[in-house]
């Protein structure tokens, strides 16, 4: 099939059984997918699930903090598919604690995986984005990156970082075609380590990871004559 034929290519980076996992598959149905984690047998499992469904899937495994992985990694992207025009930078982690429990080194870990990963991300997309003249950038936040709790000490500043990232390119891009927002996951998301966690939960205290998909595919979608830049999701149930 000749490449003009082929479909567009979106690359999710993040992918775990939850959210990640969701966007490669709802994705799937519009695009050829790439998908980037450092856990490569968990991206072969996902990737073989959407090929037996008659998507089209990559594994480009990589570690989000180190640049020469990223950079590795979207280098196959472009060589085994082509150009992205869409980017949905979904990782994101960071341990609980105050000032007296977070060590420097994790705190400098919370911020290069979701600041410092996202960056390279975007550095890595952006050239082909802006030389096409259109192209999506979408970032998975947190409740944290607007308020950050007296426990948010290192996941806090790392979800803000990211939240800046995406407001200046914004600014920056919007201009030029592409479309840029933030997304706000404001609750639990309904994933086995919540729900061990919180065995209390029912299905409706929780976000569905394929209605925080549907919400991407939307966005990702959208008219640029009413583009979103920041988006907030939660429960119906959730206090805000």
């Amino acid at each position: 099939m000749a490449q003009a034929q082929q479909r567009p290519v979106a690359v999710v980076v993040g992918v775990g059984p939850g959210t990640g996992a969701a966007l490669a598959r709802r994705f799937s149905k519009g695009y050829r997918v790439a998908l980037v984690a450092r856990s490569t047998d968990y991206l072969i499992t996902l990737a073989d699930d959407i090929r037996a469904g008659g998507g089209e899937a990559l594994e480009a495994p990589a570690d989000v903090r180190n640049f020469s992985e990223v950079a590795g990694a979207f280098a196959a992207i472009r060589e085994k598919l082509a150009d992205p025009e869409v980017l949905l930078y979904n990782a994101g982690s960071g341990v609980w604690g105050t000032i007296f429990d977070i060590t420097p080194e994790q705190y400098e870990a919370a911020w290069r995986v979701n600041a410092l990963g996202a960056f390279l991300s975007a550095k890595e997309v952006a050239p082909s984005m802006i030389a096409r003249g259109h192209g999506v950038m979408l970032f998975t936040g947190a409740t944290a990156g607007v308020k950050a709790g007296p426990r948010s000490i290192a996941f806090g500043p790392a979800k803000f970082a990211m939240r800046g990232l995406a407001q200046s390119l914004a600014r920056d891009l919007g201009p030029r075609g592409i479309h840029v927002a933030w997304i706000n996951i404001d609750g639990g998301i309904d994933i086995p380590r919540v729900r061990r966690g919180n065995p209390h939960f029912r299905d409706e205290d929780l976000l569905k990871p394929e209605a925080i998909a549907d919400s991407y595919w939307h966005l990702a979608h959208q008219d640029r004559s009413a583009w979103t830049m920041e988006l907030e999701l939660r429960p119906f149930k959730e206090k805000f």
